[in-house]
């Protein structure tokens, strides 16, 4: 992988996590630092850093992702949830593989922080 972050490990097992779901193209786990009672992250198995590196032949990995997200949420029993993207720094990106958060379980406000 392009870059050695947290998600890379967890990737090649050398992290554990809290999965609930997997595919050939990405993987999905209970995030550790919780910001509701469900936050799931759901990251691609192909090291892209952010949105922002994202191309054209990324279009249908990003659309897995998001269907992935719904399925989870629907998965952890929600019927209304938050699904975010960090993109850079500044926007609170702190690990830079993509990753969607799927968040909900309780009421989200907004604007968020």
């Amino acid at each position: 992988m392009a870059e050695d972050t947290i998600f890379a490990r967890i990737l090649r097992g050398e992290i554990p996590c809290d999965e609930v779901y997997s595919d050939d193209r990405c993987l999905a786990f209970r995030d550790v630092a919780p910001q509701a009672p469900v936050h799931v992250l759901v990251i691609p198995r192909e090291p892209i850093p952010s949105l922002r590196e994202a191309s054209d032949q990324h279009a249908a990995l990003l659309g897995h992702l998001l269907l992935v997200a719904a399925q989870v949420a629907k998965q952890e029993g929600l019927e209304d949830w938050r699904t975010v993207i960090n993109t850079g720094a500044g926007a609170g990106q702190t690990v830079f593989h993509l990753h969607v958060h799927v968040i909900g379980g309780r009421p989200l406000a907004w604007p968020p922080g």
